[in-house]
């Protein structure tokens, strides 16, 4: 922090600064950052909830396990940022009781991407699963996402939060994994190749969306803080990549 006794702690962050501790991050970055780990531990959250139901559709004992580990892991990554966000003043406790994550929209409502809701999930959250195979699914697309999105957070310039979620990357990794297993178990028929097509129909444009508005206006704002540093385009164009190729060596697509 020597540098940012002889800068603006804006000139600092945007020549790539980093910041260690609360007491020296000002309004606007807390309000950016807070918004950043809230988006990240209320989609974890959802997702948690979210998936239980996955548990009793699970073929098998081993599925089970994996669903149950699924549903545990992403409630335990939560409580890893939010216990950061307990050193900016927020209720853990309280936050945790503030909605109810398992709430979902209709299957075919029209989320807006940038409509938040009572709580900052991802929009990809409030539509709900309706199977096993539909959960594989959604597991595989967004959790390719989601190492996405978690390589860029592991940027940010608020270094608490980068060494937290770079912890978390392999687990989300491996929650990943554990769809494209099932889908390989699923697709290895015709009519299960035929349910999964259907359901990625259904999750490609929603888990697309979780990158968020093509040129944000955001993004340069956020650059300076040290915030972000790939464009959402950049991020959709690699996941869209990433996405078909696993579909593909799925014969999915």
């Amino acid at each position: 922090m020597n540098d940012a006794d002889t800068m603006s702690i804006e000139d600092y962050l945007a020549g790539g600064g980093k910041l260690s501790s609360p007491d020296n991050v000002p309004p606007r970055y807390r309000a950016e950052l807070l918004r950043l780990m809230s988006s990240f531990v209320d989609s974890e959250l959802a997702g948690s909830a979210g998936f239980a139901d996955a548990i009793n559709w699970a073929p098998g004992i081993s599925q089970r396990i994996a669903a149950s580990r699924i549903v545990l892991e992403k409630a335990a990554s939560a409580e890893k940022v939010l216990d950061l966000m307990e050193d900016f003043g927020t209720d853990k406790a309280l936050y945790n009781r503030a909605h109810d994550w398992a709430t979902r929209q209709p299957r075919d409502a029209k989320v807006d991407p940038r409509r938040q809701g009572g709580d900052m999930r991802l929009s990809v959250f409030h539509a709900p699963l309706i199977s096993w195979t539909d959960a594989c699914v959604m597991n595989l697309l967004m959790g390719l996402a989601t190492g996405i999105q978690l390589r860029e957070l592991a940027q940010v310039s608020y270094i608490p939060l980068a060494d937290v979620i770079r912890d978390i990357i392999p687990v989300e990794a491996r929650h990943k994994e554990l769809g494209r297993v099932g889908l390989v178990e699923i697709c290895a028929t015709e009519e299960g190749r035929s349910e999964a097509a259907a359901s990625v129909d259904y999750w490609f444009p929603r888990v697309a969306d979780s990158f968020g508005a093509v040129g944000s206006g955001r993004f340069e704002r956020l650059a300076r803080m040290g915030l972000r540093h790939r464009s959402n385009k950049d991020q959709l164009e690699e996941w869209t990549q990433a996405a078909q190729a696993q579909l593909a060596a799925l014969k999915i697509r």
